[in-house]
């Protein structure tokens, strides 16, 4: 039997965790008192959020005593804890507010490996808001404002948790992310008659798709499953996606290529890594960078491969001129991979693939929060923010936040006068020294609200 995804409940004594827990499992299993540190030891149940099912493991209050006393032994289950399970919910108190021991708490686990949540329980009523907007400054993403004694604000932890508890998802991200030899969605795209059906074709070993001189032959996208013999000798799953030629869209008049087209970028939707196929006789061509930006634009994983490269001439030149054509038509993502192909022959094929398989290690890469801040402090160490107006610009933290592709939140006051430049930079950093490589990275800016801000007219 498969096992249940785990969520642990961490934070200091009393803030309401054994009281989340039972509403989760649905029944009082954990002791719940005014008093702090009634539990001690982990306790699991399985729980039930809104039809998901998952584990649920209860912990004691997170205190800073020696390790060797009662309060330093629990506060060692509970980091256990965290690195056992798939996500944590940090819990703070509302209406107390953010406390050192709180922060204490959120510096050690933006160390941590584990996709954290932070919870702010007893946020029923107006008295709780102060705190809720404190909590934007631990670092640790937006706060999911609930109550768990009234069961209020379930449907957003529900939300918050849905990408690490749902089966489904949480299957095939495990095997995504942790099985490099999970099958692999690949569409193959491009301009009309750049030779797509072929090159399924020659993948296959057969004569799966129709092929002619024709353009726009293919209308359908079809998919079909294939194991690639790879040079190392590893047999790897393949999901083959071929796809309708697309047109400049101006000059798309029949109904049905319209209908062909609108099924070509759901299949880019429902792939991994997309294949934009050049034609090697015609060069690079405007349509082509148009296709390879919707691409990226859509969040997949790209790489191009030159085809008819058996019938090219100049290949030398040809190549180093497609390359620098890209390099400036696809300033947003530098080094996209560029592999010279023959779909007539069979050239170059084990190379697409191989290229295909580590794009997606890269879009599916989860760097930790510790890791990336280390890194992330010294970026902006070495090239500070600008100080417009001269208003300096403060950056706290930075957090992955997803991936596929892979998505980060950056944390400070005034990020949104953070010049365009500057987040480039950011990003480019994270691609080139964290590993992403040439896949589509998204950065989004959060700052702080103010509680104490000026109200609209009207309210109260």
């Amino acid at each position: 039997m498969a096992k249940l995804p785990t969520v642990a409940i961490i934070g200091r004594p009393n803030v309401g965790k054994s009281t989340l827990f039972n509403r989760l499992v649905g029944k009082r299993i954990a002791l719940v008192d005014d008093r702090p540190g009634v539990t001690r030891d982990r306790r699991e149940g399985d729980a039930e959020l809104l039809g998901v099912s998952f584990k649920v493991v209860d912990t004691a209050g997170f205190e800073s005593d020696d390790p060797q006393s009662l309060p330093g032994r629990m506060r060692a289950q509970t980091e256990a804890a965290v690195a056992q399970a798939d996500a944590a919910l940090f819990m703070i108190d509302a209406r107390a507010g953010v406390t050192p021991l709180d922060e204490t708490v959120a510096n050690w686990l933006r160390g941590s490996d584990t996709p954290i949540i932070l919870v702010c329980n007893k946020a029923e009523g107006k008295a709780a808001e102060p705190g809720v907007y404190e909590s934007f400054g631990l670092g640790l993403g937006d706060p999911i404002a609930l109550s768990a004694e009234h069961g209020e604000g379930m449907g957003d932890l529900f939300t918050a948790l849905l990408p690490y508890v749902d089966r489904e998802d949480f299957e095939e991200e495990e095997e995504g992310d942790d099985n490099p030899d999970a099958i692999l969605k690949l569409a193959i795209v491009g301009r009309p008659n750049a030779g797509k059906s072929t090159l399924v074709n020659t993948m296959l070993g057969e004569d799966r798709m129709i092929t002619g001189p024709e353009a726009g032959i293919t209308r359908d996208s079809i998919a079909v499953d294939w194991q690639w013999p790879s040079p190392d000798g590893r047999i790897r799953d393949v999901r083959l996606i071929d796809t309708a030629g697309l047109r400049k869209k101006a000059k798309i008049e029949d109904k049905l290529e319209k209908l062909s087209a609108s099924d070509t970028m759901r299949a880019v939707d429902f792939a991994e890594v997309v294949v934009l196929l050049l034609d090697a006789t015609r060069g690079l061509e405007a349509q082509d960078l148009r296709i390879a930006d919707k691409v990226l634009e859509e969040g997949r994983a790209l790489v191009i491969a030159l085809n008819k490269w058996d019938v090219a001439e100049n290949q030398s030149s040809l190549f180093n001129g497609v390359k620098a054509a890209l390099e400036e038509g696809l300033s947003q993502v530098k080094g996209v991979p560029l592999i010279a192909v023959s779909a007539a022959t069979g050239k170059g094929l084990d190379q697409l693939l191989g290229a295909a398989f580590e794009t997606r290690d890269a879009w599916s890469r989860r760097v930790s929060t510790g890791v990336l801040n280390r890194w992330f402090e010294k970026a902006v160490e070495k090239n500070p923010p600008p100080a417009p107006g001269g208003k300096r610009i403060k950056l706290r933290f930075l957090t992955q936040a997803k991936t596929r592709p892979p998505g980060f939140v950056l944390f400070g006051t005034r990020v949104d006068q953070l010049p365009t430049s500057y987040q480039r930079y950011l990003i480019n950093g994270i691609r080139k020294e964290l590993g992403f490589g040439a896949v589509p990275v998204r950065l989004t800016l959060r700052a702080p609200k103010n509680p104490y801000g000026a109200k609209k007219p009207g309210e109260e």
